[in-house]
């Protein structure tokens, strides 16, 4: 692949310096019109003005200084090719070549700047596409990981089911139990793969309205509030006015307050999850607490990438796929927003960002 590349960079830079080239004979053939035009004048003002004996002399003088002219200019464009060609061989031969090694004559300094322009463009370009398969590689692996861990997990426990263990009272059906429980895990990280593709790729849909903020997060809150009580930890919601209104997708917003809050609980042993709505001048900043136990510091840049786990273990253990915030990252800029993280090690975490009043 990498090899693949070099030759595109190599092909591409030489058909642009053929272009600028073709440019170059095309000035030869422009002097060459010039010396024509200029003698032809020359003799003929010759003809009008000056005796027959002067006429010969003078326009022999006249063409071989246009020759001669005409010579040094060739020999100087000739010079200027071979040095392009030079720089073009070097280009295609030198993988490690810094643009600003480039060195033409000064005659030639705005194709110099081109050369440059388009070496570093095709530079930044290539390593672009470079990046892109290494991630592509890295996601591949993640990927495949993630779907390992549940498929292999389904199978040991049907297996061990076929096995006899399915005659068995007192495992049967926590085996069956166990492997409804990867099938969910994995339903859900297809789900997520399906929701990120669709948003890295362009293709995801927003319908922007209206609607009230403070009845939105109350069914939210309702839904996730058994979750909460489980693990014993109050849920507790500050609205601001009454009859606040936001701009937004409803459907995707609702998937971001649910990401936030679940791992607000998730990584919560007890305590509590506030929500927090702060009404601005044109925006509503909106805050999702925690008591939990933090993120590591070194931790925070990289919590939005895609199956970054700051806790694998527990992460994989609550049913987590890694996604949540990458997509929780992408809705929100799609709504002209941006997610900003405050936490503490062991003391909790914050995260908010704003919406549209209406």
């Amino acid at each position: 692949m990498i090899t693949l590349l070099k030759q595109s960079r190599e092909w591409g830079i030489v058909l642009k310096m053929k272009n600028k080239l073709f440019d170059i004979f095309h000035l030869l053939f422009y002097y060459k019109i010039i010396f024509f035009c200029f003698s032809t004048l020359a003799v003929l003002a010759f003809l009008f003005f000056g005796s027959s004996n002067s006429i010969i002399v003078y326009g022999i003088l006249i063409i071989c200084l246009n020759i001669s002219a005409i010579y040094f200019l060739d020999r100087n464009r000739k010079i200027e090719i071979e040095q392009i060609r030079s720089l073009i061989n070097k280009i295609t031969n030198n993988s490690q070549l810094n643009s600003q090694s480039f060195s033409l004559d000064k005659n030639l300094s705005l194709l110099e700047k081109d050369i440059r322009l388009i070496f570093e463009k095709i530079q930044n370009d290539f390593a672009r596409l470079e990046k892109l398969q290494r991630v592509r590689t890295e996601f591949l692996g993640n990927v495949s990981h993630e779907l390992r861990t549940p498929i292999f997990a389904i199978q040991g426990f049907l297996e061990t089911l076929l096995d006899g263990a399915i005659n068995d009272p007192k495992v049967n059906r926590n085996f069956l139990e166990k492997a409804k429980t990867h099938t969910i895990s994995l339903s859900n990280l297809l789900n997520d793969l399906i929701d990120i593709s669709m948003i890295e790729s362009g293709e995801m849909r927003l319908s922007f309205r209206y609607f009230f903020l403070n009845e939105f997060l109350s069914q939210i809150i309702n839904e996730l509030t058994p979750i909460a009580e489980s693990k014993k930890i109050r849920i507790i919601f500050k609205p601001n006015e009454k009859d606040l209104q936001v701009f937004g997708d409803k459907n995707k917003l609702k998937q971001v307050f649910i990401n936030l809050i679940q791992n607000a609980i998730k990584y919560t042993d007890e305590g509590t999850v506030e929500i927090i709505l702060t009404a601005e001048e044109k925006n509503v900043k909106i805050i999702v607490r925690d008591s939990g136990i933090g993120i590591p510091e070194y931790d925070l840049s990289r919590i939005f990438e895609r199956f970054y786990r700051v806790d694998k273990a527990r992460s994989r253990a609550a049913g987590g796929t890694g996604l949540g915030l990458a997509i929780v990252k992408h809705i929100v800029e799609a709504h002209g927003s941006k997610v900003e993280v405050h936490s503490e090690l062991y003391k909790g975490s914050e995260f908010s960002f704003r919406l549209k009043k209406g």
